[in-house]
């Protein structure tokens, strides 16, 4: 029992921990000391200085400007005129940090009745219009290369010997290739012409976390590749800046630093997007993690006995060769592991690039109380599925309870748009910006207002918090699910289900304080229903799991992760939204859990639990089924899978960073 309180507190610190550093780097996304341009002193740009955290640096001309933000060095710059002023923004530096500038600056300079021409300059292309490639592409360099060295691990039992260095480099290279071949010509999220110069970059990434990982299990063993996946996947993947850099917190901004994550997303924007400027530092550093990890690897491996994982270490006299450790039979089983690795690796590159790297509405559901010329013209360039009502009042009815992402309301004198932020993050931008342009064309007035029954928390500006605290709940579950069977030998048990059901209500619990109580993620009002909501994901997952490493072993952990987190998390939909996934990410994500769950929580959080009956069904069947074949299996005593300590430690590590990261 005193084993299994310490192994299930353990989730529940990393658990908490996940939970913390994804929600509080990504929940505001406000900039904070970001680099703008200027060319002169205006009143514009000093009132926008008194709300928002900028770095403004002066330059002689637009010239200069244009020059510096090809470096990579500015996330846009104020140019003040005789007459006019020009805002020039950079979508490819951030997509947020160029929709906070330009309301920013576009208020003051009203303000101050001076005209203003925005300017866009490094333009996202279809592809990346919301710029998350570089953060996609971290997803499968990060995991894979983890993994590759978990595996390995758990493959020859040997905490890293010499001969791992040239195996991992071999993995980290082939890994590279397979993520460049799927992500750029197989699905097209970047042109083809970045191939060449992306892939020593991912190599470089791949190596870094692999080998620093590998030297981490060398220095202090199996516990190793926990530490790593704290600190590299929790607190470094947190950290990495996907959204932007300057989005981060000011010591997200500086922790994040120090860790490859950060650097490699750094790295990877600059290739794509800024011609390889700028990426002196991220070679700097992650070139450091994979020569230190190296060195370390081959010197304690060279001059020091291998130590054996679960074995005491042979005695060898200083400069003495130790004996060999590994043969025909480990150098096979590694290469199955690094296979397996890399299976994974491909899966997290096609599934999160291919349901998220090119967010498009298709037939996004409106309202709308009336025709109107500018619902025709939007319609062209957006995907829209209109639905009719008789008045306002119906239409504010249909978005109470979650049904439409927006309405049009034609008025005699102004048409007025109503926009939804607690359903999507980008849904909003893209029904105002459409349809904004539609009547700009038409040269009919048009009225902007955002409308929910509840409107988003101070500290959740976008509507994010929902989808970020999943990932923790989702990962959290089967952890504990693994653990437990780690520490008890055993895939069932009288105290099994009991065990994983306290966890998920403790669990729960601290999430709950965590995200709502210290971060305010969501209104604290909704605490208490939010409890056995969260507990429910995290049961629903924590038995899913268990049955199926009842069922096939080690391999049922695999799976579980497989369905959870490879399928089921890219089909969530998350703040984007179900109508901003493509086709096969829309047909699947009702039968899996992340779905449901996230609808569940969303809409009991801002739209009073409408529209969540069938995603409760769902959870509760995942929850009722597995709970009854868990009875079973104890009662009739199924033959068990084979269970040790060495094998389980290591597929307990493996389930820590297999999330996904935003």
């Amino acid at each position: 029992m005193k084993k299994i309180l310490v192994a299930l507190g353990i989730v529940l610190v990393l658990q908490s921990l996940f939970a913390l550093c994804l929600v509080s780097s990504l929940q505001l996304l406000v900039l904070r000391n970001a680099p703008i341009g200027v060319t002169a002193a205006s009143p514009v740009v000093n009132a926008v200085r008194s709300k928002a955290s900028l770095q403004t640096i002066s330059y002689a001309d637009e010239s200069a400007v244009l020059d510096a933000i090809g470096q990579s060095k500015l996330y846009g710059a104020y140019l003040p005129g005789p007459r006019s002023d020009t805002l020039i923004v950079v979508p490819a530096k951030s997509f947020f940090g160029r929709v906070e500038l330009e309301a920013a600056f576009g208020d003051a300079a009203k303000k101050f009745h001076r005209p203003l021409t925005v300017k866009t300059v490094k333009p996202l292309p279809k592809s990346d219009r919301l710029g998350g490639v570089a953060g996609l592409l971290l997803i499968p360099l990060l995991i894979g290369g983890y993994l590759a060295a978990v595996l390995v691990l758990k493959a020859t039992k040997t905490a890293a010997a010499p001969w791992h260095v040239a195996m991992l480099l071999g993995y980290s290279t082939v890994g590279a290739t397979l993520t460049d071949l799927i992500a750029g010509p197989g699905i097209g999220a970047y042109e083809n012409s970045h191939f060449w110069p992306l892939l020593p970059c991912f190599i470089l990434i791949a190596a870094s976390v692999t080998l620093a990982a590998a030297a981490f299990q060398r220095l202090v063993g199996p516990l190793g590749t926990l530490l790593v996946a704290t600190l590299f996947i929790s607190v470094g993947g947190s950290a990495a800046g996907g959204v932007g850099v300057s989005l981060l917190p000011v010591y997200w901004q500086h922790i994040g630093a120090i860790f490859p994550p950060q650097q490699a997303v750094t790295l990877l924007r600059n290739v794509l997007y800024f011609d390889g400027n700028n990426i002196t530092t991220p070679l700097i550093v992650l070139g450091l993690y994979t020569l230190v990890g190296g060195v370390i690897i081959g010197y304690l491996g060279r001059w020091r006995p291998v130590k054996k994982v679960g074995e005491t270490a042979p005695s060898h006299r200083a400069g003495s060769t130790p004996a060999p450790t590994s043969g025909p039979r480990p150098l096979v089983a590694a290469l199955i592991g690094l296979a397996v690795a890399g299976a994974m690796q491909c899966l997290f590159a096609a599934n999160y690039m291919s349901s998220a790297h090119e967010p498009v509405a298709t037939e996004l559901p409106i309202g709308s109380t009336g025709a109107s010329p500018i619902l025709n013209a939007a319609q062209r360039n957006l995907s829209l599925k209109v639905t009719q009502y008789p008045d306002e009042t119906a239409v504010k009815d249909a978005i109470d309870q979650a049904k439409i992402y927006g309405a049009l309301i034609p008025g005699p004198t102004s048409t007025t748009l109503l926009v939804v932020p607690t359903l999507s993050d980008i849904a909003p931008l893209d029904l105002a910006g459409n349809f904004e342009e539609a009547a700009r064309k038409l040269r009919q007035p048009l009225h902007v207002e955002q409308y929910a029954p509840h409107p988003l928390a101070k500290k959740d500006p976008f509507g994010l918090v929902s989808s970020l605290m999943l990932i923790p709940l989702l990962v959290g579950g089967y952890m504990a699910a693994t653990m437990l069977r780690a520490t008890t030998g055993t895939s069932v048990g009288r105290w099994r289900l009991p065990a994983l059901a306290g966890f998920a209500v403790l669990a729960a619990l601290l999430v709950n304080l965590v995200v709502c109580t210290w971060l305010k993620g969501y209104p604290a009002q909704k605490f208490w229903i939010v409890w056995p909501i969260l507990a429910l994901i995290i049961a629903v997952v924590a038995l899913v799991a268990a049955v199926l490493q009842k069922l096939l072993g080690a391999a049922g952990t695999l799976l579980t992760v497989i369905v959870v987190m490879l399928f089921g998390n890219p089909s969530s939909g998350g703040a984007n939204g179900v109508p901003y996934l493509p086709a096969f990410w829309r047909a699947i994500g009702p039968y899996l859990p992340p779905r449901n769950a996230y609808i569940l929580l969303r809409n009991t959080i801002y739209f009073d639990g409408h529209g969540t009956t069938q995603a409760l069904t769902v959870l509760l069947l995942y929850l009722f089924v597995p709970a009854v074949a868990l009875l079973l299996l104890y009662r009739f005593r199924t033959p068990d899978s084979h269970v040790t300590p060495e094998t389980e430690a290591e597929a307990t590590a493996l389930t820590v960073p297999v999330g996904g990261l935003p």
